[in-house]
């Protein structure tokens, strides 16, 4: 729940910049950017997503958007189940996995959010946590569809801590093991597995090269052009 208008002019020196760039970068900003970015951003590179839809198409859901408006906004993509509506909203999988079916209905890629608490990690159930969300996130309908997960271990984000590329290599390979257990040794194989969880320049490259990580899902440090393009650079 950042920016305004005025945030803008940060979209579009990240688009300016961006043009040669080898990274497939988007930005999803709140839903009342959404329109107003995309038309400072047209004809651009850069890509404009959403952070979340309803389920249903249209409907008694007061406050609620739905994928088919975001589409209509502007959106191509929409990131889903993020551990902060997961926490905050009580999000759970079968809900996410409906948030994912409908954002397909719409036409919008959908980015998976998974990711595990540091109590579950403490307690050595990171791995089990994670994979089940994966599972229960992903539903049949992105069968041959353009999709990414997310992982995000929840207490790296915005602490400034960030797990070694040990476990961030560990991660990545147990979620892309279940992608290819769903969706088949082909199609599983090139499903992108981001990383998101305190990215900054400083650490970017380091994990934009590890195994198995296929971009980064970027939060406070997308605010301000320099350093979102510290993160893209990084690739």
């Amino acid at each position: 729940m950042n920016g305004t208008l005025a945030s803008l002019d940060e979209a579009r020196a990240v688009a300016a910049a961006v043009g040669e760039s080898r990274a497939r970068v988007a930005i999803c900003p709140p839903t009342p950017l959404i329109a107003a970015m995309s038309a400072a951003l047209r004809g651009s590179a850069v890509l404009v997503g959403a952070q979340d839809c309803h389920c249903e198409p249209s409907g008694a859901f007061t406050g609620d958007v739905s994928a088919e408006m975001l589409a209509e906004a502007g959106a191509r993509l929409v990131i889903l189940g993020h551990s902060e509506r997961r926490a905050g909203h009580g999000e759970t999988d079968a809900l996410v996995a409906g948030k994912v079916a409908a954002a397909v209905r719409a036409g919008l890629e959908p980015i998976v959010c998974v990711g595990e608490t540091l109590d579950e990690r403490k307690a050595g159930d990171a791995l089990k946590v994670v994979t089940g969300q994966v599972r229960g996130s992903l539903p049949r309908e992105l069968d041959r569809r353009a999709f990414s997960v997310a992982y995000e271990p929840v207490w790296a984000i915005g602490t400034g801590l960030t797990p070694t590329i040990a476990e961030i290599e560990e991660m990545h390979v147990a979620i892309r093991h279940v992608i290819v257990e769903l969706f088949g040794a082909q199609d599983g194989a090139t499903v992108p597995i981001l990383y998101g969880g305190s990215v900054k320049p400083s650490n970017a490259a380091e994990i934009l090269h590890a195994a198995e990580v296929g971009g980064a899902l970027v939060g406070g440090a997308s605010l301000k052009a320099a350093d979102f393009l510290g993160i893209i650079n990084a690739l």
